[in-house]
Parts: C-alpha cells; structure tokens; sequence
C-alpha cells in the first residue's frame, strides 16, 4: 500500500503516459474560467442558439443563470425529446468489492476508514448477477474500490464474464487502467467505463487524496482516453460536487468530455452527477453549497452543452428529484440499488461506500417512470 505523499502531478512507475494535451487545456480553461462576469444578458443569448459555444455554456453554469432555469429546463427537455425520445434507460450497480489503498477524504471506501470489506466470490458473484437480472434487467456496472492486490484484473475480467451470460451492456467502475489492460476488460466483455475526476482543482484534488496511486491527477485525467484507445464504446465523465467550487467542477467536466467527443466522435459520452453524500464513521459528509437547484442547473447545463450525450442520475439523490429531472435533462437511473457488497441475492457481504437516498426495487421505478408518460428502456445494445 502506497503511504508516502508522492508528487500528486507525477505518474508513478507502471502508470501509461499517452500523448494528449487534454488536460492542459482544461485547465488552462478552468484557470481563467470567472463565472461573476456573466450578466443576464449573456444568459439569454446563450439560450438563444441552437448550440453552445464553451463561452454559453460557462455562461449557462454562473449565478447568473440561476433565475433562467425554467427557460433552460424547457429548452433541455426539447433536446433531450429529440436525441432520446421518451425513453429512460435503467440499470444497477454491482459492487463486487470494497477494498481500497488510496486515501480519500470524502470516501468510505478510504483506506483507514473501519468498515467490513469484502470481495464477492465467483459464486457469490453469478448468485447476484442472476438476482438482479430476475428483474429485468439488461444493463449492469460492475464496481470495485481501487486496489489492485484485492481486485485483480484478472478476477475483474472473470466477473465480466460472468455478467456477458445475463446482460448485454456491461459497465465498469474501477481503478484506472493502462490502455491494454481496457482491451483485455473489453475483450472480457465490459462496453462502458466510467471515471470520476472528483475535483479538476489540481490544489484541492493534493489536499483530499492523501496517499495511493488514485493521488496522481493525470493518470486519472486521461482515463477515458486511455479507455477508448483500448477499445471501450463509451466513457463516462463527471465531478463530486461540492468537493470544490462546483460550477468550475462541472465547467472543467463539460469541457473535458466535449473535448474528447471531439477527438474521438465515434464515442459514446455520458456525464454522471454525483453530490457528496455521508458514508459510514462521517455523518456530516454533505455537498458544499450545492442544493437541488444548483444541481439541477449542472444538469440542464450539461445537457444544453451536449445534447446527445447520456446523464445518468443516482440513488444519492431523493426520489422526488431524481422523479422530476427525468426526460428533462437525465435519461438513465439506477434502481433496486445496494451500494455495499452484494446485497442483492442475499444479505451484503461488505459495508456501503455512501449513503442513498432512493431505495425504490425496479418495479417501483419502472411504474413511476411509466405515470410520468416516459418509456423505461432495460437495454438498447445487442451483443453479437
């Protein structure tokens, strides 16, 4: 386990460099991005255009936007009828272990925190694949904590396997990978990956992630990248808001995605918008100034920016929101989720990394999305 405070800018040995200036741009972008300077005319021009420029959708992220929010709601659900329809995916997350050798702050997940840890079995493992496919289910992220030692890339792949005999979209949620071990997880069976880069504030990213690999900010950074290079169909972005400023967060992740939709359009992008929620020994973790309202303008924000690109909204969430933002700006939810070990063919193995706030089965979600006159979709993607 790697204790020592490592330069947080430094790639550590075994980590893959690839040749990308993503990075400098964003945040050369975020550094001089000042969201006190747009006015509400600034606001209604960007509503105005048929696409955003970086300039609107920083514009769409300022204070200044806040009292335009129906106007942005009723211009987002607009695009998103357009791209998606009606139709709202549905998924699960699989925890298959809780292990981890970083230490972050924020997380439950974080090395020192006293929690039960656990890794799923292979039996264990199939048991729930086969649970959580019972609903209906076609489409499943598979999660780990971040230690290589306890999750292995081999037992990550295995597990992959497991999931292609009862789901035909697999996501993961691991530790980053070099970009042929994503080829391998590809070749396993994974189609999505999703990296959260927590903060693209290089100064407050040092201060919450004390020591472990997950501290080196550009080998997270370029991730997706790394991802697609290895054969991945679609990449997920986001931030932890109120970790930091959240409107540069969310600039900084609107931007990085947009960048690499560019570079990569064969690429299937999708945001994630997750607040800090408590976890297990901190009941006071809570978002920084970020409330539903300003939650729902990243959103709206998001979708604005990137009118195709998919927004998944979670179970850290209250029902009531998550109800309202669908068909509006998200078009994918979770449901019948555990976010400890297992806990979906039995009794969880291993401790939660957060605290949710939906805790609704499939079929409850199903029916809601259903009495909001939207078609809830459990798979658009057949695997040949």
């Amino acid at each position: 386990m790697l204790r020592k405070k490592t330069d947080h800018m430094q790639y550590l040995d075994g980590m893959e460099v690839i040749e990308s200036n993503l990075m400098e741009k964003v945040l050369a972008a975020v550094k001089e991005y000042d969201y006190d300077r747009f006015s509400s005319r600034d606001v209604e021009k960007a509503l105005s255009k048929e696409l955003l420029s970086i300039e609107d959708y920083a514009a769409m992220l300022s204070p200044a936007a806040m009292p335009y929010l129906e106007d942005m709601a009723r211009k987002a659900m607009k695009e998103t009828r357009k791209h998606f329809g009606n139709s709202i995916s549905l998924f699960t997350p699989l925890y298959i272990a809780n292990y981890c050798e970083n230490e972050c702050v924020y997380c439950g997940f974080k090395a020192t925190n006293k929690i039960h840890r656990a890794t799923l079995s292979f039996h264990e493992a199939e048991n729930e694949l086969k649970a959580i496919a019972s609903t209906g289910l076609k489409e499943i992220l598979l999660l780990t904590g971040e230690s290589r030692y306890k999750s292995d890339l081999v037992y990550i792949g295995e597990t992959i396997k497991l999931a292609t005999k009862y789901f035909s979209t697999i996501g993961i949620e691991i530790y980053p990978l070099n970009t042929e071990e994503y080829t391998f997880l590809h070749h396993c069976g994974a189609d999505f990956v999703s990296v959260y880069q927590e903060t693209y504030n290089t100064d407050t990213y040092e201060k919450v992630h004390l020591w472990g690999s997950k501290r080196v900010f550009p080998y997270r950074f370029h991730a997706q990248e790394r991802a697609l290079l290895g054969g991945m169909r679609g990449v997920s972005f986001g931030a932890l808001l109120g970790l930091d400023d959240f409107r540069k967060d969310a600039f900084a992740a609107g931007l990085h995605a947009q960048l690499i939709q560019q570079k990569y359009p064969h690429a299937e992008i999708s945001f994630s918008t997750p607040r800090l929620r408590p976890y297990k020994n901190n009941a006071e973790n809570g978002p920084k100034d970020v409330h539903e309202k300003q939650l729902l303008q990243v959103m709206l924000a998001y979708r604005l920016l990137m009118p195709y690109a998919g927004i998944t909204i979670s179970t850290r969430e209250r029902p009531g929101f998550r109800d309202h933002v669908i068909g509006m700006a998200a078009t994918k939810m979770s449901a019948g989720v555990s976010v400890g070990v297992g806990g979906h063919s039995e009794e969880q193995k291993g401790d939660e990394q957060f605290e949710i706030s939906d805790e609704r089965s499939v079929s409850e979600v199903h029916q809601m999305i259903l009495s909001k006159g939207l078609q809830p979709v459990y798979t658009d993607y057949i695997r040949v």
